[in-house]
């Protein structure tokens, strides 16, 4: 978030920033004010406008930063060498741990996108299917190695994000799983898909699932 001259600092701006982020997560974007963010921080509403323009700006903001860390992230993760299995292995316990130590900000990352106006949603789309680029990229390698035995990596790559991704929906900090277990049980499942352990995966889509492919392209 750019700071705007006569701005309070740095310190001011994280705890805005925690603080939106949590009026975000419990209310939602249409139902959260100013007026309560101010009041969370303890400042006054005018002084929001030293680091953000409107809700709207503040939004984008939040979640630009969330999909930039997150590409920043797994970039780091990554594996350079190695097999498709080894790279994949290593995206699936990044996902998962990543989505399990932030899911305010991934909550708010899928929830609230539609809150965004059209040029922001286009910025946030791309750096979304950036994303997907990076994990396509890696059961395109298994495919053409033989480790991966998928019909259509672009459908595999949406249903290996859509079956992680939900972690956010049901994982519990306190639950019976930790996030090694998470982690284990997620890669497991995710390369038995790639590697065709299953008809599902071996098998091209009737006619009706490869058109509606087509267009997700």
């Amino acid at each position: 978030m750019a700071r705007i001259a006569g701005s309070s600092g740095p310190r001011t701006e994280e705890a805005i920033r925690r603080a939106g982020l949590q009026l975000l997560y419990t209310h939602g974007y249409a139902a959260m004010s100013l007026r309560q963010l101010a009041a969370e921080v303890g400042i006054q509403q005018g002084s929001l406008y030293n680091y953000f323009r409107n809700k709207q700006e503040f939004l984008f903001d939040l979640i630009r930063t969330h999909m930039q860390d997150l590409h920043a992230a797994l970039d780091a993760a990554l594996l350079r060498e190695g097999s498709a299995a080894e790279r994949l292995q290593r995206f699936v316990e990044f996902h998962v741990a990543y989505h399990i130590e932030r899911p305010q900000q991934v909550f708010i990352c899928y929830s609230e996108l539609r809150s965004l106006e059209p040029d922001n949603l286009e910025v946030i789309v791309a750096m979304r299917r950036d994303y997907e680029r990076k994990l396509g990229a890696i059961l395109d390698l298994g495919r053409e190695t033989g480790e991966f035995q998928l019909a259509d990596t672009r459908m595999g790559t949406l249903a290996i994000l859509a079956m992680l991704s939900g972690i956010c929906n049901w994982y519990r900090p306190d639950g019976r799983l930790s996030t090694d277990a998470v982690q284990a049980i997620f890669t497991g499942m995710v390369l038995a898909l790639a590697r065709g352990e299953g008809e599902a995966a071996v098998q091209a889509p009737p006619a009706p699932l490869t058109r509606l492919a087509a267009r997700l392209r």
